[in-house]
């Protein structure tokens, strides 16, 4: 049968999108041209905060003394988990050595970059596990300088959480900046900050796109819109832990999509008929966003067989993909679109986003059709170098010649001529494009 919606989605990530773009940018110009009290009028009036920007050791030390020490427990053990498995990440990146010819070399070398730019949410929700995400990975890349930055709240500054999290997963400073002037901050090297060489971390729509017009002047992680995640479930999977982790993702925003592709339709009704409760039982604020986003973005889909959900989820190509189905490995051989897997019952997004080591930073809107998501290697760039002996550079000369006059290109085929010619002077060579 042809995959039928038991639940279609009335709205989806793009509607209604702000049009951000000309704000964005008289912001961007105007601290650019303006500085570091550029910076400052802005962050006055969309921060409404006044004091320190980058927080002094002292600031750092009261800050950290007001976080309980079981939660100072639970964002090391994370921050543990991120840096070991960051560090797996790295090991698998080697520079290398390889002789195309005898005696012409060509390598691979991997060179993190100077100064990194990490942006932590700070607004509706305090986002301590991006902390921990950004900043981990890039000090194990090898970052020489790392800056975090997150929106500060008027009367209290940036969440104590957060500025312990940022301190001890290894930020060089840390800014109490929020929004385009927080990134624009760390994108001009502001306040004495070195200039950022890549910015990294999620934020609201302003912030996606300072980043997106900001790239190519800097590295990005990647363009992020609204979370979205999409849970693989057959008909033997518990219904109350499948709405629950579809709630748990709806939490994240109004328009925060969450799909359920199942070849189940009692599993699928069961489910949907338990949502609006675990919806209502959620804090306000959770359980506005749970209920538009469950309301106008979520979508429950009843495909044919296992064959097809993979098909339908490959399509979806979302950020965070749960199967709760039976043979994980058919499903993980599988799948091929999705920013980050959750196989079985015993895992869930939740943990992913939070302590078991792969990073949260994912791919959304179907952009897990291209990319992964943020990783040590983002922060590395792969450069690459070659050396030779002359009789190694021989063969390319002479084929380096002959392409390039094909190609109509007499400056390049001229460098590999002068070569052969002082290095070879009593030998002729062919070096006309014709054959």
């Amino acid at each position: 049968m042809a995959r039928t919606y038991l639940k279609k989605a009335t709205l989806t990530s793009t509607s209604h999108a702000s049009d951000v773009h000309d704000t964005v940018v008289k912001i961007l110009e105007d601290i650019e041209a303006g500085g570091d009290q550029a910076a400052l009028d802005y962050a006055a009036k969309f921060d409404k905060y006044t004091g320190p920007v980058l927080l002094s050791e002292a600031n750092i030390k009261t800050a950290c003394a007001k976080v309980p020490e079981k939660l100072k427990a639970d964002i090391r053990f994370a921050h543990d988990n991120v840096k070991r498995f960051a560090q797996a990440q790295k090991a698998t990146l080697q520079d290398v050595e390889y002789e195309v010819v005898p005696g012409f070399i060509a390598g691979q070398k991997a060179i993190p970059v100077d100064a990194a730019g990490c942006y932590v949410p700070g607004g509706r929700y305090s986002h301590i596990a991006s902390a921990i995400m950004t900043v981990t990975t890039a000090k194990v890349a090898g970052c020489k300088h790392i800056t975090a930055c997150s929106p500060p709240r008027a009367d209290a500054g940036v969440a104590s959480a957060i500025i312990y999290a940022a301190h001890i997963c290894g930020a060089d400073r840390i800014m109490a900046m929020g929004g385009v002037q927080g990134v624009a901050a760390m994108t001009y090297g502001l306040f004495g900050l070195p200039a950022a060489n890549i910015l990294v971390g999620p934020g609201n729509q302003f912030v996606a796109e300072a980043k997106r017009i900001l790239f190519g002047r800097v590295g990005i992680d990647m363009i992020a819109g609204p979370t979205d995640s999409l849970i693989l479930a057959d008909g033997r999977a518990d219904p109350h832990i499948v709405a629950t982790d579809l709630v748990s993702q709806a939490e994240h925003g109004y328009n925060s999509p969450v799909w359920l592709v199942t070849d189940d339709e009692g599993l699928a009704k069961d489910v949907m008929e338990r949502v609006p409760a675990l919806i209502a039982a959620l804090p306000e604020l959770n359980r506005d966003n749970a209920a538009a986003a469950w309301r106008d973005y979520a979508e429950v889909i009843l495909c044919a067989d296992r064959e097809e959900m993979a098909s339908v989820s490959d399509e979806y190509a979302p950020e965070h993909l749960t199967v709760q189905a039976e043979d994980l490995s058919w499903w993980l051989n599988r799948l091929t679109c999705y920013g980050s897997l959750f196989l079985g019952e015993e895992t869930t997004v939740s943990y992913g986003d939070k302590a078991t080591g792969t990073n949260h930073v994912l791919p959304t809107s179907g952009a897990a059709r291209y990319t992964g998501g943020l990783s040590v290697h983002k922060y590395m760039k792969i450069v690459t170098w070659q050396r030779a002996t002359r009789e190694g550079s021989k063969p390319v000369a002479e084929a380096t010649a002959r392409i390039s006059r094909l190609e109509g290109m007499e400056g390049h085929a001229r460098s590999a001529d002068v070569r052969l010619a002082k290095y070879f002077p009593d030998e002729h060579f062919d070096l006309t494009s014709k054959g």
